[in-house]
């Protein structure tokens, strides 16, 4: 790949998704764009860019964008997060929301639907206490391919044996012929709809708990701050934040502060006193029993 090519294609798709190529990523466009190439009957990436440049091609920019901005995704990820959902989160929102009975929950990059579906199975395992109650999970993702995976919540033996709970293989999925499928009511439990994190984030709605993991890490430091500030506006002062464990808002944005003792997680910082996760007697129990 010429200099001139890693420049366009890694232009466009910074200004289409917000991912930063740099030059020692040249791997990275060659390995996910000659299978696109070659599904076209391009002779490589040099014709993909040509083609490109050319402007005749509208779904080219978007399938390109989608080849680059797919990435792996696992059951339970870095299993923490899930266990503070579980033990601390979830508590919390059942106090603050006594009156209104309803939790939204939105995971960005929701990728091939892993994340949401961890977070269903957890909230499943506790259906008792939310009886009665509206609970949401979004999943957004900015390539309708992978949404299309995630919504048919069909897995490989391989993509089920990373991180799943064997428990949970057995009560929630079912095989169907080489691979396993997750049952029809938590594939109910969630709605996924395609979203670029750079678009105006308003038509998704209000959200109490967001994930946002694994994912500005792509970013400049400008559209970090950028995508931060969006999704603050979408929270109320008591909402929550979930950033992968090599992700922060320090320097970055005001729009969120560091929950004491809980790495990865975020409230919002005009929260008061007695808004604050923090406080709460399921988070303080949950700290001290090392969470």
């Amino acid at each position: 790949m010429t200099p001139e090519d890693f420049e366009f294609l890694s232009t466009m798709v910074k200004r289409e998704s917000g991912l930063i190529l740099t030059e020692d990523k040249s791997y990275l466009l060659e390995s996910r764009l000659m299978p696109l190439a070659r599904k076209r009957e391009l002779g490589g990436l040099e014709d993909l860019v040509q083609l490109c440049k050319k402007g005749t091609d509208s779904s080219l920019v978007k399938d390109i964008t989608e080849a680059m901005t797919t990435n792996e995704s696992f059951f339970f990820r870095d299993i923490k997060p899930f266990d503070i959902f579980r033990d601390a989160t979830l508590p919390f929102f059942l106090d603050r929301r006594s009156t209104q009975r309803s939790v939204r929950i939105w995971c960005a990059a929701a990728s091939s639907g892993q994340e949401p579906y961890s977070l269903a199975m957890v909230l499943n395992e506790m259906s008792a206490k939310f009886m009665g109650w509206k609970t949401e999970i979004i999943g957004t993702d900015i390539s309708t391919e992978i949404l299309e995976k995630a919504s048919n919540g069909l897995y490989s033996q391989f993509e089920v044996q990373r991180g799943l709970p064997v428990q949970f293989l057995v009560k929630y999925f079912e095989k169907v012929d080489e691979n396993w499928q997750i049952s029809k009511a938590l594939r109910d439990m969630i709605q996924y709809k395609e979203f670029n994190l750079l678009d105006s984030l308003t038509p998704l709605g209000k959200f109490d708990i967001v994930f946002c993991r694994n994912v500005l890490i792509y970013f400049d430091q400008e559209t970090k701050g950028k995508v931060l500030d969006r999704i603050c506006d979408l929270m109320p002062n008591d909402g929550l934040l979930f950033l992968g464990g090599a992700e922060t808002v320090l320097g970055i944005s005001d729009k969120f502060k560091p929950v004491p003792n809980f790495r990865g997680i975020y409230q919002v910082s005009k929260a008061k006193e007695e808004d604050a996760f923090e406080n709460h007697p399921a988070v303080i129990a949950s700290t001290q029993a090392g969470g």
